[in-house]
Formats: C-alpha cells, structure tokens, sequence
C-alpha cells in the first residue's frame, strides 16, 4: 500500500524551540488530511480506526481491508498498524486520540516524507512574542523518488518568504536574515558570530571552520 507525499496546502506549521535569537518551525499534518488521503487512495469503505488503553496510555489503530484471493474469490483481509497518542494543551483526551490515529496513519507511510523536513529557524530581535502571534504557510514544497523533501518555500500570511531566505549585508557589514549557516559546514550560526566572520573574513563562519580558515590562510 502506497500513499502519495502530501501537497503544499495540507501542511501545517507549529512552533517548535523558542531560543533567545531565533524560534524554529515544524511540519505536521491534522487528522482531516488523513482521513482525505485515506478515502482518497483506497475508498471510505477500506479502511477503520480502532482504540484502546494499554497501561494508561490510549492507542489508535488503522485497519486496511486487503482483499486476498481464495479459492477463485477475493475475501477480505483487514491489516492493522498501531500506534500511542500524546495528550495535546486542550481537550485532553480529543487530542490524545487524534495523535494517536496521526501517528498510526505516519505507520502506513501517510506524511511520513515530513521526517526529512530541514531545520527551519526564524531569527527576530523577540522571538518568544513573535513565534506567538506570527504565522505562516507553505508555500511550496517538493520531493525526490525517496519522497524525501528537496524544495521548501514557507511565507507568512502577509506573503513574506521567510524560508529559504539568503543573506543580506547592510552598510555596517552586518547580516540580516533568518538562515545563518556556516558557508564550509553548514552548522547553524548564531548572529553575533555570523557578524564576527564576515568582518574578519568576508564570510559566514562557525568557531570551528574559523579556525581552519586561519590555518589554510596561514599555510
């Protein structure tokens, strides 16, 4: 059973980690868009959910009908895939069992391809007020024969693209933006440090790569 990746507009954001410099962003999916992707794929009539408390913990399973063939006749052949839900800030038990039914559909392969999302950090002068009121939508997303993600293009609902979003020196040399990557290994750079290595050498640099930098200039 093979489900299609999901499209740009089924993808949800969420605040993940609120830092002091930046807050990131993940991708999620909600439970209508499995259900969507469920009726879509095999039929409203294939497919089932179930649920049931083992050691306090409530889990969801999904049943898809099979059919295999017998005796010249196709019979039904329910297959199930389990999974545990966590409980959500509001309506506890509600959201528990749609994390639950979330996670067992991510078992049979539903949205499994957000797993491979890259790591998306807004970096703003106040990112525990920002990352509470700001928010975004993406925009346009695309995936190799892995289904693993190779375009992610996010904005606000002003329209602003916030991810990907290249580097911008002002006339003090110092960079503006929300990706700061060190340009040899690709390590997350904070902004004073970023501000540093391009003053001393012209480019985006982590403490570690700045380090070899000297060593290469100095050979």
């Amino acid at each position: 059973m093979k489900f299609r990746t999901l499209r740009a507009d089924e993808i949800e954001l969420r605040v993940g980690m609120v830092k002091k410099e930046f807050y990131t962003l993940l991708l999620y999916k909600d439970a209508r868009c499995d259900m969507n992707i469920l009726d879509e794929t095999i039929g409203e009539g294939n497919w089932q959910r179930d649920h049931k408390e083992i050691k306090g913990n409530l889990y969801c399973g999904v049943g898809i009908n099979c059919p295999v063939l017998m005796e010249g006749e196709y019979q039904s052949n329910w297959i199930w895939k389990w999974d545990c839900g966590a409980e959500s800030n509001t309506e506890k038990e509600k959201g528990e069992a749609s994390d639950s039914f979330k996670r067992a559909c991510v078992n049979w392969g539903i949205g499994r391809e957000l797993y491979t999302s890259p790591f998306i950090a807004i970096y703003c002068e106040k990112p525990e007020e920002e990352s509470k009121t700001r928010k975004f939508r993406v925009k346009e997303i695309e995936y190799n024969e892995k289904r693993e993600i190779t375009k992610l293009v996010i904005v606000d609902t002003k329209g602003v693209q916030v991810y990907p979003k290249y580097f911008e020196t002002t006339k003090e040399g110092k960079i503006q933006g929300v990706e700061l990557h060190c340009a040899e290994c690709d390590e997350i750079v904070s902004q004073k440090v970023a501000n540093y290595s391009m003053s001393k050498y012209g480019k985006v640099l982590c403490f570690d790569c700045q380090k070899d930098y000297i060593e290469e200039v100095e050979v």
